[in-house]
């Protein structure tokens, strides 16, 4: 439930900003040279702060209020996900602390993963969460071709949370570099080198959620040694 309103939140507070921006741009001249040359969160704050203008004509007072009425708007859901994202780092913390340990695993992808995992015993195996992520390897082969696609099937939120730590840890993590860097020179094109990392973050997250009490291993080079 945490994480569903605070979604509606983080799309409520989109559509605000969106609505802002239009609004700036369809301003009086003056208005808009206010705004131009502040950056986004400077023209939310800056927006939210005005106050009714006499002295000018109908068409810039009533632009400036519907910008403070949208900017409150876009302060007031965004305080709103804050608060719920707190409200989930401290279930995620008494549940699971050890997926917050995971380089790439934040609060919402690790709250996202413990929905989704429910319990222990729901999955028989680790391919079976693994097939419910949609991160298995299905066969795709074509021809004189032999590869795998990943498997689209399953958990959508929960493939998008393993997706977003995939290219957190791309992006951030040593090991993972050279974990895609070797899958390419063994042929494997960018993406299956990350369809093989998705797996492989899998398995280690399958067994920290079936087993918080057993040391884990600590990065990808050796976790796909050991499988």
């Amino acid at each position: 439930m945490l994480l569903a309103t605070r979604h509606g939140a983080v799309l409520a507070s989109t559509a605000a900003i969106n609505q802002l921006k239009a609004l700036i741009v369809s301003a009086p001249d003056g208005l808009r040279a206010e705004l131009r040359k502040l950056k986004r969160p400077a023209q939310i704050a800056y927006c939210a702060q005005f106050r009714d203008r006499p002295a000018q004509d109908l068409e810039h007072r009533m632009t400036v209020q519907v910008m403070w009425s949208t900017a409150q708007r876009i302060q007031a859901l965004q305080a709103e996900a804050k608060e719920l994202e707190n409200e989930i780092l401290a279930l995620v913390r008494r549940h699971a602390p050890e997926l917050l340990g995971l380089l790439g695993v934040g609060p919402i992808t690790a709250a996202q993963i413990l929905v989704s995992w429910s319990h222990q015993g729901r999955f028989r195996s680790e391919a079976a969460f693994a097939a419910f992520a949609g991160v298995s390897p299905i066969p795709a082969s074509s021809g004189l071709t032999n590869r795998h696609r990943l498997n689209r099937s399953g958990d959508g939120q929960l493939n998008r949370a393993m997706h977003t730590i995939t290219l957190i840890r791309m992006r951030l993590d040593p090991s993972t570099k050279t974990y895609v860097a070797r899958k390419i020179a063994e042929g494997k094109t960018s993406r299956d080198a990350q369809r093989c990392l998705k797996r492989v973050i899998c398995r280690q997250i399958f067994k920290i959620l079936e087993r918080p009490d057993r040391n884990r291993l600590g990065n990808v080079e050796e976790l796909a040694q050991a499988a």
